[in-house]
């Protein structure tokens, strides 16, 4: 698109399936660079990839040829293909329907990429869930419990 100039941010978050705990240390890094390809491959860019065994946030900054909701589902379809195709579980792997988006200006890039990075930190402190539930809070998002992640305590 001639003259078109963006400069769009959003961290995504979602879960596995049955919030297992399958995304383990010793496959992680492959995973989350084949991710990176999966962003890349839609000409968007991955900023910060992170997370715990059963979720995962990504910053990313994306052009508005792509929808996020398509960018999401390419990322989930393609990346749980991977993880079957390779068999690093004796199990399918999925993820949970849904995700969450939440958008950022360029000022906050470098804290949320210190926020995903420090995941293993964050939840020490709190759940998946609590966070969650505080991202919809600080972003003004009405929603209903019922419709959320399976959430599991």
């Amino acid at each position: 698109m001639p003259n078109t100039y963006s400069k769009l941010h959003a961290q995504i978050i979602f879960a596995v399936k049955g919030r297992s705990n399958f995304i383990q240390n010793e496959w992680r890094d492959e995973f989350y660079k084949y991710i990176s390809g999966i962003v890349d491959g839609k000409s968007q860019k991955l900023y910060s990839i992170g997370g715990m065994p059963d979720h995962i946030h990504l910053l990313i900054g994306y052009k508005p040829s792509v929808s996020i909701s398509d960018l999401v589902r390419d990322i989930k379809s393609n990346s749980s293909a991977f993880v079957n195709r390779k068999m690093f579980i004796n199990k399918k792997f999925q993820w949970q329907s849904g995700f969450g988006a939440f958008s950022y200006g360029q000022s906050q890039v470098s804290d949320v990429i210190r926020y995903i990075e420090n995941q293993q930190e964050h939840h020490k402190h709190r759940t998946f869930k609590e966070e969650y539930i505080q991202f919809l809070k600080s972003f003004n998002i009405e929603y209903e419990s019922e419709y959320l992640f399976e959430f599991y305590d």
